[in-house]
C-alpha cells in the first residue's frame, strides 16, 4: 500500500460504497486503537480509504479517534487526503443535495484530542487557510465537470454532537459567518496539517440547519448522503485522476520534519 500517496476519508452512509481490494489493520499509539485501512479503486485509480466512524459505524462524531485515522494514513505513505463530510446548511441560499468545498472553518467542539504535540517540542502550526488550496481547486473543477451544483467557498463550523444544534445556536453561527454545520471536520483538518498532509473536504448538504426547517432527523441526513453517494465517488475519482505527481502547495512545509509520536494516550 505504501506506493499509494493519496487517500479518502469517508463518513456516514459510505460504509458499503466501495469494494475493498485489500485491507490492513494499522496499529497506532492512540488508546491502543487499530485502524482498518482499505485499498480500493476510485476512478480507475488505486486509493487508500478509511471509514471515519469505523467499519460498522460504531464511533459517533465525538468518539472518533481522529488522531489514529490521520496517523495511520501517513504511516502508510499517503500525503493527500480527500474527506467527505455531511453538513446542514446555515446559509439559506444552499439547499439539500448541494455540494460544497469549504475554504475556512470555525471549531466549536469541546473535548476532542486536538493535536499530536502534547509534549515537547511545543509547535504552533499556521492554520490561516485550513484546507489545501490545490486540492480544493481540483475538487471544485471535478464537481463542475460532472454538472453538479457546488459552492466553491463556504465556512464550515464544527459542533461536538452527537445531538443536532438548537435553533439559537444556528442563529449565533450565522452571525459568526458560518455557511454549513457539521460534526466531523475538526480536529481532522488540523491534525492533517500537523502531519504535513494536504487535506480538503467535499461536503454534502443533507438538510437545512435547526430553525430553518421544522425538525431534523438522522434518517433525513443519511437518505441524502445515500442519494449523493454515487456522484461523490465520481467526484473523488475525477479529483484523484487530476492530481499532479508532485505537490505544489505549502501544506508540508509547516511541520517539524523530526516529528515523532512520543505519547500513548
Amino acid at each position: 500500500m505504501r506506493d499509494i500517496k493519496h487517500a479518502i476519508i469517508l463518513g456516514s452512509g459510505f460504509e458499503t460504497a466501495l469494494q475493498p481490494l485489500e485491507s490492513i489493520k494499522v496499529e497506532t499509539p492512540f488508546n491502543f486503537k487499530k485502524v482498518v485501512v482499505y485499498r480500493v479503486v476510485v476512478g480507475d485509480v488505486k486509493t487508500l480509504a478509511v471509514l471515519r466512524h469505523g467499519v460498522d459505524h460504531e464511533n459517533p462524531p465525538h468518539m472518533v479517534e481522529y488522531r489514529a485515522n490521520m496517523w495511520s494514513l501517513k504511516e502508510l505513505g499517503a500525503n493527500r487526503l480527500l474527506a467527505v463530510n455531511t453538513v446542514g446548511a446555515i446559509n439559506p441560499i444552499m439547499r439539500p443535495g448541494d455540494l460544497t468545498v469549504p475554504h475556512n472553518m470555525i471549531d466549536f467542539t469541546k473535548r476532542r484530542h486536538y493535536t499530536f504535540y502534547n509534549t515537547q517540542p511545543v509547535v504552533h502550526i499556521d492554520f490561516t487557510k485550513p484546507y489545501c488550496e490545490e486540492l480544493r481547486s481540483l475538487l471544485i473543477k471535478s464537481t463542475c465537470k460532472l454538472g453538479e451544483t457546488v459552492w466553491d467557498k463556504s465556512t464550515y463550523i464544527c459542533t461536538e454532537g452527537p445531538r443536532f444544534e438548537t435553533a439559537a445556536e444556528i442563529r449565533v453561527f450565522r452571525i459568526l459567518g458560518a455557511d454549513v454545520v457539521g460534526m466531523t471536520g475538526c480536529p481532522e483538518a488540523a491534525l492533517a496539517r500537523e502531519l504535513g498532509l494536504c487535506y480538503a473536504s467535499l461536503c454534502i448538504v443533507s438538510n437545512m440547519a435547526a430553525g430553518m426547517q421544522s425538525r431534523i432527523t438522522s434518517k433525513e441526513v443519511s437518505d441524502i448522503a445515500l442519494r449523493k453517494r454515487e456522484v461523490v465517488i465520481k467526484v473523488l475519482g475525477e479529483t484523484i485522476k487530476s492530481m499532479p505527481a508532485e505537490r505544489s502547495c505549502s501544506c508540508s512545509i509547516q511541520t517539524n520534519s523530526e516529528f515523532k509520536i512520543q505519547h500513548k494516550a
